[in-house]
């Protein structure tokens, strides 16, 4: 008997007959077979988890058929039930995506800045779920403080001493600029309402007094139907047709001047300019040992820029931990003449023409998002 030599086998064949297989094969087939038989010819097993089918209504037969139950769509990964590890994972995601395109707009253009969100309208809605995400943080949020405002200064009447200002018709308009989601035109116009409907007390039901506020919000997307897009330093409303233009965080640009000075284009004589910024912005928010500063001394430098452009400063409010308030007016006509007059007569009209001209030769050397506000940059952790 030689050696390997086993049934079935061939060692001098060149082909190589995989034995067994195809006798399990057909020992399974004819087993499946015999069970098909036995449950008789119409038993389908499968049938049992397979869903019913259910027929595609189409224009050429008009068949009406009953819709298939929905299938709800996957929740997106800030929903799901995650481990603790893969939250902390999105988060590092999620806060790295911010801070980049906080980065982006604070350090452009504010027609870069647009020219991006128009690309990629997404970058829009990812900043300011980020930013509500920081914004949650603080002890106040700044839209409320201005809201809180007008709701205040409405008690008196307007164009009154310490009413809201108004067009010469008491009608109160208001530009968000740089708006984000339009919050304060929703909060306001509600406000309004409340007061113009039947929840309306006391003296102004009496004497029939009404709120007229119309509110203006303008940013890079339209998130919603209260938003018109426009650049800030170029908006689309008539000079001198606003009382209130209000930025709240918005000075992004490297060219946020520009934005101001849109700012008084639109606004009527006596109207007002509300800012509020990230303390941490201003040049003098800590001196040269990185100590803070006094706090009537944070913001000085840009309160300056501001007048050379031809507001009057009202008040500075540092009370907030992490934002600075400003009030500023634009002064009728009259008064600019009034004050023309007292520089000249105190020979400081001509040296303050030539700080404007420094200030603009300044910007056109380096833009005043490098040296009036710092950028807005976010630490990475």
């Amino acid at each position: 008997m030689a050696l390997f030599d086993v049934d079935g086998w061939d060692l001098k064949s060149k082909k190589v007959a995989i034995g067994g297989v195809e006798q399990k094969k057909s020992k399974k087939k004819d087993k499946s077979q015999k069970k098909r038989s036995a449950e008789g010819p119409d038993s389908r097993p499968e049938d049992k988890k397979r869903k019913p089918e259910t027929k595609k209504t189409t224009e050429d037969d008009g068949e009406v058929v009953a819709p298939a139950k929905e299938v709800p769509a996957p929740l997106p990964m800030s929903t799901q039930k995650l481990t603790p590890l893969q939250q902390k994972m999105m988060a590092k995601l999620s806060g790295s995506r911010f801070r980049w395109i906080n980065e982006q707009l604070y350090t452009t253009t504010s027609q870069n800045a647009l020219n991006l969100v128009k690309e990629q309208p997404s970058l829009f809605d990812e900043y300011h779920q980020g930013f509500r995400s920081q914004v949650q943080l603080w002890p106040e949020n700044p839209v409320d403080v201005f809201v809180d405002q007008v709701k205040t200064r409405s008690a008196r009447p307007v164009n009154a001493p310490g009413g809201l200002p108004g067009l010469p018709n008491k009608k109160v308009v208001i530009a968000d600029m740089g708006c984000g989601e339009a919050q304060l035109a929703l909060d306001v116009n509600k406000f309004t309402k409340q007061i113009n409907g039947k929840k309306a007390k006391g003296k102004d039901r009496k004497m029939g007094r009404k709120l007229d506020v119309e509110v203006h919000s303008f940013d890079l997307k339209k998130a919603n139907d209260r938003i018109t897009v426009a650049d800030i330093k170029n908006v689309p409303m008539e000079d001198e047709s606003c009382t209130i233009v209000i930025f709240c965080l918005a000075l992004m640009g490297t060219n946020f001047l520009d934005f101001i000075e849109e700012a008084y284009r639109i606004l009527a004589p006596n109207g007002e300019l509300w800012i509020a910024e990230i303390k941490s912005r201003f040049t003098e928010s800590t001196n040269s040992k990185g100590k803070p500063t006094k706090p009537e001394e944070v913001g000085s430098e840009f309160v300056e820029s501001l007048k050379l452009l031809g507001f009057f400063h009202k008040k500075t409010d540092n009370e907030n931990k992490m934002f600075t308030r400003f009030e500023f007016f634009k002064p009728s006509r009259e008064i600019m003449n009034q004050r023309k007059e007292k520089l000249e007569r105190r020979k400081k009209f001509i040296e303050q023409e030539t700080q404007k001209e420094e200030l603009e030769n300044k910007r056109k050397t380096r833009p005043e998002g490098q040296w009036l506000l710092k950028p807005c940059i976010y630490k990475r952790r």
